[in-house]
């Protein structure tokens, strides 16, 4: 869940550093530090805080060189200090880590580092096993060292008597490399590579890489050296910066337009779902008796509205488990069952070793993801991509309205695989879904207006979101984004259950967000709406925008939704429901990108 930067070539790595780690800080920023390997030795700074607490420390230290390596940390061994802050050195090593060293403590007896370590972490641990092994031979360290290592990792080294050269394994965890103009340079995500070219290759696990400042060389464990795998970025890389917006998550919020567009069109030939690009035939679409979608968090929520499209429209039960409660509950998958794992950045742990428990099992699958050789993505058996370019900010926006937009071409590309609609009913459904960036474009142009009804609930402790069926789903994601972002306390309640206990919690001024977009469940959401209204609580009403209201006089506070058909409602909602959560932050005056205790990329279970 960490960043990690690695450069050498002929620039001044610290600022290519600095620059790198503040791309990478929404993958964790409790420390930060950067290690430069010059005259056979690494000047290491790092402390407490952000990127910018850095760099006051680098301004004061003015640490040189043109080869090193940079570290952003969300801790998740040892506490939140300046001794557990990355870069970590032992002995004539020094490197960066992100992962998990399961087997720290029974490596520490073993070679007799207690008392000679200086911090808590589990990455130190790998740095001294690395200089117990290393005699001169790097590859002969990191080959011994890797296999003595359980868990997740990928690592960044330097050698104090291997100048200008840093070497990169992994497992699991993501490495990314790429040549620039003035050297080599390395990442956990493409994102901080941008900058400088866009064409990279993924590191395979269990390879390792060399960095120098003329090229890129790769090995497996035995030493053999192995032919790189080049890939392009397909977005375009401007979107790696802000914009002009004063936080990414706005910037993300108003790209949905254009990411949603730049999704669907490339699938759609002849008003027909295509996946030929994708290499997808139809017989995965038709064969499969029963769908299990697998995924975390907001990526979830995508899949709960994917399962009530499914369901509804091709009549296939449909699952949607929580990848990290997969393994652990039984789940029974078969060469029968389709599984699709949805992942913004494709390395979330959960949800790949969900994955790979399903393929062993036989089933086919489909993988759902926005980075292009990410690890659940050449896991899968076929990956389709979101091509929502780099999310920046913690709570995901874009990625998951993408996400959407690719399970409406699943549903669709369903439909016409097993024969169930007409030329007409899929020309319909497909012209709808094109509608979708128009339409959103829409809700943007309302912003202002957005961000007066979110003033509303500015000063809240608790706020409950209400719907049934479609609205009910997306409501799970609308108040995880509020949570997330302006920390109030939001639950979201399929509105007929709220007679089953939930309603004892409305009191008087208890703000509640209600979403009505389906015509079969309208009255009896309106019905459950009055109920807590009469409990005193101040409702703010979603709705579509030709829908009539009795006793208006009573709806003090409502947004009214562009008009589409029922089953695409879920998107301009969402995009409502995005806005609010970003208004309550700001006006609060959060980091609104970096919520405290998150990282976006979850890559330890």
């Amino acid at each position: 869940m960490c960043g990690i930067i690695g450069y050498t070539g002929k620039g001044r790595a610290e600022k290519i550093m600095l620059d790198a780690l503040e791309l990478l800080e929404y993958r964790g920023y409790d420390s930060a530090g950067i290690a430069l390997l010059k005259g056979g030795s690494a000047q290491i700074v790092k402390g407490t805080g952000r990127v910018r607490d850095l760099r006051k420390l680098c301004a004061d230290q003015k640490p040189e060189g043109t080869c090193g390596i940079g570290h952003t940390r969300w801790a998740t061994h040892g506490g939140v200090c300046d001794a557990n802050a990355h870069p970590h050195r032992f002995g004539h090593i020094t490197l960066i880590h992100n992962g998990i060293i399961e087997n720290y403590r029974e490596l520490t007896e073993k070679y007799g580092l207690e008392g000679r370590l200086k911090s808590e972490t589990d990455s130190e641990v790998a740095a001294a096993v690395l200089e117990h092994f290393y005699t001169g031979d790097p590859y002969s360290a990191i080959r011994r060292t890797v296999l003595k290592l359980k868990g997740t990792f990928a690592l960044a080294i330097m050698f104090d008597d291997q100048p200008d050269k840093i070497f990169a394994v992994r497992n699991v965890s993501p490495i990314v490399a790429a040549v620039t103009p003035g050297g080599a340079i390395l990442s956990s995500d493409v994102a901080a590579i941008v900058p400088y070219t866009a064409v990279y290759f993924v590191l395979p696990e269990f390879h390792v890489a060399c960095l120098k400042p003329d090229g890129i060389e790769m090995y497996d464990l035995s030493g053999d050296r192995e032919e790189i795998e080049w890939l392009k970025v397909d977005w375009d890389v401007t979107r790696s910066g802000k914009g002009g917006y004063p936080f990414y998550m706005e910037k993300e919020i108003m790209e949905q337009p254009q990411v949603i567009e730049e999704t669907i069109r490339p699938r759609i030939k002849d008003n027909m779902p295509d996946f030929s690009s994708e290499g997808i035939p139809d017989k995965v679409f038709s064969a499969c008796q029963r769908i299990c979608v697998i995924a975390c968090g907001t990526a979830m929520h995508a899949g709960l509205v994917g399962k009530s499209l499914i369901q509804a429209m091709i009549g296939i039960h449909v699952d949607v488990v929580m990848a990290s409660e997969f393994m652990y509950n039984d789940p029974v998958v078969d060469k029968d069952t389709l599984v699709i794992a949805i992942s913004q950045s494709g390395e979330t742990i959960d949800t790949l070793e969900a994955l790979k428990f399903a393929r062993k099992c036989g089933s086919p699958s489909i993988s759902i993801v926005n980075v292009k050789g990410a690890s659940i993505a050449r896991e899968s058996e076929y990956v389709i991509y979101t091509n929502a370019g780099p999310e920046i900010a913690v709570a995901s926006t874009k990625a998951y309205t993408t996400q959407l937009a690719v399970l409406y071409l699943v549903t669709a590309r369903m439909a016409v695989a097993r024969g169930l609609w007409g030329s007409e009913k899929i020309r319909n459904f497909i012209k709808e879904l094109l509608r979708v960036p128009e339409v959103m474009k829409k809700i943007l142009d309302t912003k202002d207006e957005i961000h007066r009804l979110a003033g509303t609930i500015l000063n809240a402790r608790d706020v409950f979101m209400i719907g049934r069926g479609l609205d009910y789903s997306i409501l799970l994601e609308g108040s995880l984004k509020l949570k997330e972002v302006s920390y109030i306390h939001s639950e979201a309640y399929a509105s007929g259950e709220l007679k089953h206990g939930t309603i004892a919690l409305i009191t008087e001024d208890t703000p509640v967000i209600a979403v009505v977009t389906q015509e079969k469940l309208k009255s009896k959401e309106l019905s459950n709406i009055r109920e807590v209204q009469s409990r005193g609580a101040r409702v703010l009403l979603l709705i579509k925008e030709n829908e009539t209201l009795d006793e208006g006089e009573k709806w003090s506070c409502i947004y009214r939704l562009p008009q589409m058909e029922d089953p695409f409602m879920v998107m301009p909602a969402s995009i409502v429901l995005q806005l609010i959560a970003y208004y309550v932050s700001l006006d609060k005056g959060l980091d609104v990108d970096k919520p405290r205790n998150l990282a976006k990329v979850v890559t330890v279970e």
